[in-house]
């Protein structure tokens, strides 16, 4: 077996503390968002939901991709 182990921990601990960042930032983001112009409204939301998908599919990649060593 050639899946690596501190790879596999890291994504583990990655999966536990995503959903604190993710809610933190969604807090912070509700309370200044009625502050910003539009523009920077628009960007911050697209910014945020883009992040968010991006660490959703790296993570799902990563554990796939190391458990399959792929």
């Amino acid at each position: 077996v050639l899946c690596s182990l501190p790879l596999q921990m890291m994504l583990y601990f990655n999966v536990c503390y995503f959903p604190v960042w993710f809610l933190a930032e969604g807090m912070m983001l509700q309370l200044k968002y009625p502050l910003l112009p539009w523009h920077y409204q628009f960007l911050l939301l697209a910014a945020f939901l883009t992040l968010s998908l991006a660490e959703c599919c790296r993570l799902y990649l990563g554990y796939v991709g190391n458990l399959q060593e792929k």
